[in-house]
């Protein structure tokens, strides 16, 4: 059975969107995984198929309809759907790279893509939904970090890139950000390709792009440079 993602959205026509092109769309194409996009809206309340409501308590805007949702939850990812239950939410947990690996290689995601002020709380928790940020940033909606959370899932399925060691080396994959890549010609407006790397020693060559692969964390993500620290430290 291929890998199979659902998106809950009131903007179905979002999708499949950039999921339809490159690796994601040459491998939804092939059958490696699935994609479905149901419309919220479908369970909405009264002739105007109403999804939303003020907030309880007072402030701006409009928040989404528990019963709603969940009427559209228990109808699209009833038993026995076990795959993970997901909610896009800038308050969620980090999308890392280890996160990605798991739900990779569970049987496919469930997303519940927001608007609005949000989503009741109730449905969060009687539903079951873990809610996943892509950032400390704020979208109008979760379609387009659903999108980003789904391809970066996709890339790491059997079959889906062309050699499977091609993801080993990425940001993150060792808990450092990627090396500086290059590739002809070899002199561009001054600036020449390392020496090294034309050096065809494949020791050193390693042995630079740990370097740079290391520098660039430490520059960049101080963060994970000393998680990584942390973790080293660990097992020592």
């Amino acid at each position: 059975m291929s890998w199979r993602a659902s998106v809950l959205t009131l903007y179905p026509e979002m999708f499949p969107g950039p999921l339809g092109h490159s690796l994601p769309g040459e491998a939804l194409q092939r059958g490696l995984w699935s994609l479905e996009a149901e419309n919220l809206r479908e369970h909405g309340i009264g002739r105007h198929r109403r999804v939303d409501d003020t907030p309880a308590g007072g402030g701006p805007g409009m928040v989404i309809r528990c019963d709603v949702a969940a009427a559209a939850i228990d109808a699209y990812w009833g038993p026995p759907d076990e795959r993970p239950r997901l909610m896009m939410s800038p308050r969620g947990v980090p999308a890392t790279q280890a996160l990605v690996r798991k739900l990779a290689r569970d049987p496919g995601v469930a997303i519940l893509c927001g608007r609005f002020e949000g989503i009741d709380q109730r449905l969060i928790e009687a539903r079951g939904l873990t809610e996943v940020s892509l950032g400390d940033v704020i979208l109008a909606g979760g379609e387009v970090a659903a999108m980003a959370l789904i391809e970066a899932c996709v890339r790491l399925l059997p079959g889906v890139m062309g050699k499977e060691h091609s993801g080993a080396e990425e940001s993150f994959e060792h808990g450092l950000l990627e090396y500086p890549q290059f590739t002809r010609p070899r002199g561009w407006e001054g600036r020449p390709i390392p020496q090294i790397l034309l050096s065809g020693d494949h020791a050193r060559i390693a042995a630079w792009r740990r370097e740079e692969a290391e520098r660039l964390t430490r520059e960049r993500r101080p963060d994970l440079w000393a998680s990584r620290q942390r973790s080293d430290g660990s097992r020592a």
